[in-house]
């Protein structure tokens, strides 16, 4: 079983950046698909990124792509999300989360679902101020 832990929230202004970090420990963290998914009061989770277990496949939310970059290093057991031009939209509770790909298959309509993932940190708050 994998822990993962979430770390880089705080609180910036609109144009700023952040860089968040999901760091594995337990089990060897290369087999793993990881995604970022994001909260806010009264609403569902919301799915932001995620990247293949050797990171050569990466999706993002439509509300992200061009100001998100998901990344990892797998030597590190680390997942990364570098945020760039931040909205007070993109406010809210960062959660990383895995699965195991040599262990379950998700269907390719399912990989954005958090449903689909296995293993959960505890979120980390982001909050963009206008």
């Amino acid at each position: 079983q994998v822990q993962l832990e979430e770390s880089g929230g705080g609180l910036v202004q609109a144009g700023g950046s952040l860089r968040l970090s999901c760091v594995a420990s337990g089990r060897t963290f290369g087999t793993y698909s990881v995604g970022w998914f994001r909260q806010t009061p009264g609403k569902e989770r919301e799915f932001v990124a995620r990247i293949s277990w050797r990171g050569g496949v990466t999706q993002y939310a439509d509300s992200v792509r061009g100001r998100f970059t998901i990344s990892r290093d797998n030597a590190k057991n680390t997942v990364y999300l570098q945020m760039n031009s931040l909205q007070p939209e993109d406010t809210g509770v960062y959660y990383c989360a895995a699965y195991d790909t040599f262990r379950r298959t998700v269907d390719a309509g399912m990989l954005r679902s958090a449903t689909s993932y296995d293993y959960w940190g505890q979120g980390t708050q982001v909050t963009v101020s206008s």
